[in-house]
C-alpha cells in the first residue's frame, strides 16, 4: 500500500498574523480623505483667495479623516458592534463638527451638530452591524 507523502506547508514563526485588507476597501478612506481636505480648505477660505493656510489645513485634515478611517476599517473586525458603532458615530461626529466649526459657527453649535451627527451615525452603524452579523 503506498501512501502519498503531504508536503508541509510554510511555517511563520514569530509573526503575529496580519489583517489584509482589500484594495477598494482601502481606497475608500482615502477617496474620502481628500474629498474632506478639499472641503475644509473651500469652508475655511470662505470665498477669499487661496492661500497656503488652506491648502495646509485641507493637507492635514483629509491626512488625519483617511488615517482614522482606515485604522478604524483595520480594527473593526476586533471591536463588539456597540464600540464599532460607537467609534464610527465618533468619527463621523467630530469630522462633521469640525467641518460646521470651519464655516465661523460657535463651537457649541459645532459641538451640538457633531454630537447630533454622531449619535445618528451610531444609530445607523449600530443597526447595520447587528442586523448583518451571525
Amino acid at each position: 500500500m503506498s501512501a502519498h507523502a503531504a508536503m508541509p506547508g510554510p511555517v511563520r514563526t514569530g509573526s503575529a498574523p496580519r489583517t489584509r485588507l482589500p484594495s477598494a476597501l482601502i481606497a475608500t478612506p482615502v477617496v474620502i480623505g481628500i474629498f474632506y481636505g478639499f472641503w475644509t480648505a473651500s469652508i475655511n477660505r470662505r470665498g477669499g483667495d487661496v492661500t497656503a493656510a488652506n491648502i495646509g489645513l485641507g493637507l492635514v485634515s483629509g491626512i488625519v479623516i483617511a488615517a482614522l478611517g482606515l485604522g478604524l476599517l483595520m480594527i473593526q473586525g476586533r471591536l463588539m458592534r456597540e464600540v464599532r458603532g460607537a467609534a464610527f458615530g465618533a468619527l463621523f461626529g467630530a469630522g462633521t463638527g469640525f467641518l460646521y466649526a470651519q464655516s465661523g459657527e460657535s463651537v457649541f453649535g459645532a459641538s451640538m451638530m457633531g454630537a447630533l451627527l454622531g449619535g445618528a451615525m451610531f444609530a445607523a452603524a449600530f443597526y447595520v452591524f447587528y442586523t448583518r452579523e451571525d
